[in-house]
């Protein structure tokens, strides 16, 4: 890969279109951290800014993908607040990044390696496609420190296996091997291990290679989560008349009537 830079906490790297964000902390299994999640959003920043850039995968260096946050090593709040309201660490940091995500006008990938623990969960699950190896897990075991699902995690995970599975999940704390996510519909794939980083890039590469519409679908199906049905019609409306008018519309048309395939260029 070319353009790799580094962080503190994490690093970065642009090919062929993609933005790899490796969240770089493998001593703590990527614990998400008040310095680590600084790093993280300023990193996707970036690459949303940035025009070569047309699809995002995040992964974790090492053993996992993100052990949730560190609660051990200066979390700056994240676990608990004194005094009474919400915990602001959320409300200021995590709750802003993961709505980021949600709201990215770029395709984003997760590729999971090891473990996604906590609000490690919910940065996976708010990517809009999720590779994960086969030794690969995911946890919510916040009833073991007293604490409740956060970063979207009581959000997603309803709307992504039911409330039965969602409950599973949150209320007993137990590890949801991969290829069980998969088979759940929490991710799309499970890989061997040394595939993950492969698999998640052969998707970006795709969501790269197409029309800018992309961004736009993408954000549509987001939306639709909690849309009544007709405000959904009518934003897609309104998407449709804004991918009507791109570069990349008018390739694809021209190229379905000629017959050929067509060559987006992002725009």
């Amino acid at each position: 890969m070319d353009g790799a830079q580094a962080t503190s906490k994490v690093k970065t790297q642009v090919e062929a279109g993609v933005g790899v964000i490796t969240l770089s902390d493998p001593s703590t299994l990527n614990a998400a951290g008040m310095e680590l999640m600084g790093d993280l959003v300023g990193a996707f920043q970036a690459m949303v800014d940035d025009d070569a850039v047309r699809a995002i995968v995040i992964t974790g260096e090492g053993r996992g993908f993100c052990s949730g946050a560190n609660l051990s090593g200066g979390a700056g709040g994240r676990a608990t607040d004194s005094g009474k309201g919400p915990n602001q660490a959320l409300l200021r940091v995590y709750n802003p990044f993961v709505t980021q995500l949600r709201r990215s006008p770029k395709p984003v990938v997760a590729a999971v390696n090891g473990v996604a623990a906590g609000v490690g969960v919910s940065l996976a699950l708010a990517c809009d496609l999720a590779v994960a190896g086969e030794s690969a897990y995911f946890l919510l075991a916040f009833r073991r420190i007293g604490l409740v699902p956060d970063g979207g995690a009581t959000w997603l995970l309803p709307r992504l296996v039911g409330k039965a599975r969602a409950m599973e999940l949150m209320l007993l704390g137990e590890k949801l091997p991969a290829k069980t996510a998969a088979e759940w519909g929490l991710i799309n794939k499970c890989v061997p291990d040394g595939e993950v980083l492969g698999a998640a890039m052969a998707y970006a590469k795709a969501l790269a290679e197409g029309p800018a519409s992309l961004g736009m679908t993408r954000n549509l199906v987001w939306d639709a989560l909690d849309a009544p049905w007709h405000l959904q019609l009518e934003a897609e409306a309104y998407s449709q008349g804004d991918a009507g008018r791109t570069e990349d519309a008018r390739e694809g048309i021209m190229a379905f009537v000629q017959k050929r395939p067509a060559e987006f260029k992002g725009r």
